[in-house]
């Protein structure tokens, strides 16, 4: 069964604390556009979609207790609000995308001359149409990776390896890269997955070993430090993770150490796949050059569990993201549209 990251129901919304797992699996309650900004900052939840879909929610969830006395007045309401849950995580282009959605809807019903709760209604149906549609992109996504692998990649039963956590967890449900891993796996081409622990944070050793072993899907937790050795032994088929950000050349940053994973496979000879919906292309950037990378707390590498592990005095740097070049993804980036070659995506997504 898979993981339910968000409940939602009658208007009122939960979601699973991240930062307790794998020890403990725990909702906490999201009630105000300030719950859901600390929620994401935090990282209660993280991964781009799912940033997207609580961010907007939690401004459903708060706009729907209140009153507004006149239209102008909930449009403003509106854009600060959506102006201020952008501001939680830079690199993630999910939320600046649905923000922008949210508010051309707004701008497309205020034009019809609707009274304020009319108006206010609409735009928290249309929110919550971004639930269900992130599960149905996320289904495309593992079927249309799932067909192009067992198309493409050698051998009757794939050994995969994955970096950070492009699961349930970071999404509604099913998720991107182990979207595509659930899907080889219940088409029964799937033969062991290989997931990083995934350093500084440990999405990996916390996050997705904790969904693989809640599916019973085969796996094996290795290093960061292990990606080559484990290309060069394990029989590696396929690398696929996912993304934060694509810019329109096909360059795409995702958690740091996913473009130095990207180099060896090109070493080795094993393709290597971006999962992702098209809602993660920012068709405003043209290259990975462009792409705002977030910087986080040093403490996140120099202690564990508070506990001081470097060297008083040590200078640091904890990029939480890195951009890896579209000619190092060689299998494609897979999308609910199709997989498409990394250096074509432009060219496709206008024609």
């Amino acid at each position: 069964m898979v993981l339910e990251t968000i409940k939602y129901k009658n208007r009122k919304m939960s979601i699973i604390n991240q930062l307790l797992l794998p020890q403990q699996t725990m909702y906490v309650d999201i009630k105000t556009v300030q719950d859901g900004w600390e929620a994401i900052k935090s990282m209660q939840v993280r991964g781009a979609p799912a940033i997207a879909v609580v961010g907007a929610l939690s401004l459903a969830v708060e706009m729907n207790g209140k009153t507004f006395a006149q239209v102008e007045e909930l449009m403003q309401y509106v854009q600060t609000n959506l102006d201020y849950l952008i501001t939680a995580r830079p690199t993630a282009v999910n939320i600046f995308r649905a923000s922008n959605d949210i508010k051309e809807f707004v701008k497309l019903q205020i034009e019809k001359g609707l009274e304020v709760e009319q108006l206010k209604e609409k735009i928290i149906v249309f929110i919550e149409d971004l639930l269900t549609a992130d599960v149905k992109d996320n289904l495309s996504i593992g079927e249309h990776g799932m067909e192009h692998m067992v198309k493409n990649v050698k051998g009757d039963e794939l050994v995969i390896l994955t970096h950070c956590n492009a699961g349930a967890l970071a999404t509604v449900g099913y998720g991107t890269a182990l979207g595509v891993v659930r899907s080889l796996h219940n088409a029964g081409k799937l033969k062991h997955v290989f997931c990083t622990e995934t350093r500084a944070y440990n999405q990996g050793a916390r996050l997705t070993a904790y969904e693989l072993v809640h599916e019973g899907i085969p796996s094996t937790l290795i290093t960061d430090s292990s990606v080559s050795i484990a290309m060069a032994r394990k029989n590696i088929s396929a690398v696929v993770v996912g993304a934060d950000r694509v810019a329109m050349n096909g360059d795409t940053a995702n958690k740091i150490g996913t473009y130095q994973i990207a180099i060896s496979a090109k070493h080795h000879g094993v393709p290597f796949y971006i999962a992702a919906p098209t809602t993660t292309i920012d068709q405003n950037i043209k290259t990975g050059s462009d792409i705002v990378i977030e910087e986080r707390n040093h403490e996140e590498i120099t202690h564990y569990k508070h506990e001081r592990v470097a060297a008083e005095g040590i200078d640091c740097w904890n990029p939480a993201f890195d951009v890896t070049p579209a000619d190092l993804i060689t299998g494609g980036i897979i999308t609910e549209h199709g997989v498409f070659v990394a250096n074509e995506l432009e060219k496709k997504l206008k024609s």
